[in-house]
């Protein structure tokens, strides 16, 4: 008879293509049998009436990096790891963030020090490159090495920033090594232009940092950013895409058979400008960038959400204290232009698509797993490892009791923030007990991890399967297609 470390018994399990009961055996932190009626075993959970769901994967989030001007983050891999097991949350991939004159060697080693003895759940890095020197684009292979197979570049913010010729040849060489690099894509002259002006009129609150980041900013970087990749035929992410215009772009170009990805973020649903409009500095705290805009882009976001356009939900959890340390860093007088961007999220993620999306009948079960955990695994090289519920995959699952109502406070998101900006929402739906290979690392309200409990995860080549386009011919341009060009090898 097949015997079991534990099994989960009874609860609904649902996948983002399946929905059934059953129970799930697990041997040696994998699943080892789905099944009805599995022998018991001598640590069980009851799951009856309870959702069973993979847990989830997050793939937006900074945890102990710098910014570009030298402000650290709140949350270190502890305090980051276990708000996120508290959201229901798995494993995360946070960003290791290249700083100008530093090494992909060092870069890497010097997260890994951050991370190796804090986090609770299984985690891994996407590479910022700030400074793609040739010497640092030499050393990027470095990172295919480790398993990190995933880079995030800016097209914006003058310390990080690159060009266009830049930007080339990252993608080129992340195509060449099957990785997939994440963009951050606003106009960076069109945003200074913009935010020059209004401080020369003297308009310095935190509401006009919405207005200093117009629309049309994210659409040019968005459709700029898109034709550098397709010309070297190259897969490409776009991180919190926030404007219907953006989200467009992304859906006629993956139509047209680009390898496009792309991403919206709970604050882009949930929060408008009008939030920034608050008495004194109180809109600093919904800050970030780009800037969350109004209730009919809202709506438009929301079916872009049920069409498809997006394959993620992802948090963006930027986490800067309302003091000193972080937001108020340049003092209460600041203009918009000295106040760190970002908010936090990371516990909230899924509750809150969770609630407004599942509850409110805009998405179905199956889109909240695909978009909470299935997509950005396969996505990003962790399928079938993370991301789904089946034999041999780690047992890395989220138990949801579907009716608990919860009010939304900054204490209950276990971080190290001193404000959420989802304060005082109602949520339906709540993880109960959340599992990293097998392990409980949240049970009952309480934390059952220790820090040093997960583990650095290795990641595959970015999976192109299914993409629109894939495997009906030539997907780039025959500028850049040796069968088309007359013979000349452009690519590595």
């Amino acid at each position: 008879m097949d015997s079991y470390d534990l099994v989960i018994r009874g609860g609904r399990i649902v996948t983002a293509t399946d929905d059934y009961t059953a129970d799930i055996g697990i041997r040696g932190g994998r699943i080892a049998a789905i099944a009805e009626g599995l022998p018991r075993a001598e640590d069980e959970i009851d799951a009856t009436g309870r959702l069973v769901l993979p847990g989830g994967v997050e793939t937006h989030c900074h945890i102990a990096q710098e910014s570009s001007s030298g402000i650290m983050t709140a949350d270190d891999y502890y305090t980051g790891s276990v708000s996120a097991a508290f959201g229901g949350n798995s494993s995360f991939v946070p960003f290791a963030a290249q700083q100008r004159g530093m090494g992909i060697k060092e870069t890497l080693d010097l997260y890994d020090s951050r991370a190796g003895a804090k986090s609770v759940i299984d985690y891994s890095y996407h590479l910022i490159v700030s400074d793609p020197t040739e010497a640092v684009v030499a050393e990027l292979p470095v990172a295919f090495e480790r398993g990190v197979t995933s880079f995030k570049v800016f097209m914006t913010y003058d310390l990080m920033k690159i060009g266009d010729g830049q930007f080339l040849d990252i993608l080129s060489l992340a195509r060449a090594h099957g990785a997939i690099t994440m963009v951050h894509a606003e106009n960076n002259d069109m945003i200074k232009w913009m935010s020059a002006r209004l401080l020369e009129g003297g308009h310095t609150a935190p509401r006009y940092h919405a207005i200093s980041h117009p629309a049309l900013a994210e659409a040019e970087a968005i459709n700029r950013a898109i034709s550098l990749a397709r010309l070297v035929d190259a897969a490409l992410f776009i991180v919190h895409v926030s404007t219907p215009e953006g989200a467009e772009i992304v859906r006629r170009a993956r139509h047209e058979g680009a390898k496009v990805f792309a991403e919206t973020c709970p604050q882009y649903l949930f929060l408008t400008r009008d939030d920034l409009d608050r008495p004194g500095m109180e809109g600093a705290k919904f800050m970030c960038s780009p800037p969350v805009r109004d209730t009919a882009t809202q709506e438009v976001l929301w079916r872009h959400v049920q069409s498809g356009t997006f394959v993620a939900v992802s948090s963006d959890h930027a986490p800067y204290r309302y003091d000193e340390s972080g937001k108020l860093m340049a003092g209460e007088s600041a203009s918009f232009k000295q106040i760190a961007n970002g908010m936090p999220g990371l516990a909230l993620r899924l509750p809150l698509l969770f609630s407004e999306g599942v509850r409110r009948g805009r998405i179905s079960l199956h889109d909240f797993v695909a978009l909470t955990a299935t997509n950005a695994a396969r996505t990003f090289g962790l399928m079938p490892r993370k991301g789904t519920i089946a034999v041999g995959s780690d047992a890395d699952i989220a138990i949801w009791d579907p009716e608990e109502t919860r009010t939304v406070t900054a204490a209950d998101q276990h971080d190290a923030m001193d404000y959420t900006p989802f304060e005082g929402q109602e949520l339906t739906g709540w993880p109960v007990t959340v599992l990293t290979r097998g392990r409980r690392i949240v049970e009952n309200g309480e934390l059952r991890a220790s820090p040093g409990d997960g583990e650095f995860l290795r990641r595959k080549p970015v999976d192109l399967t299914g993409l629109p386009g894939a495997g009906l011919g030539p997907s780039g341009p025959a500028e850049t297609d040796p069968a088309r060009n007359f013979g000349a090898r452009i690519l590595p």
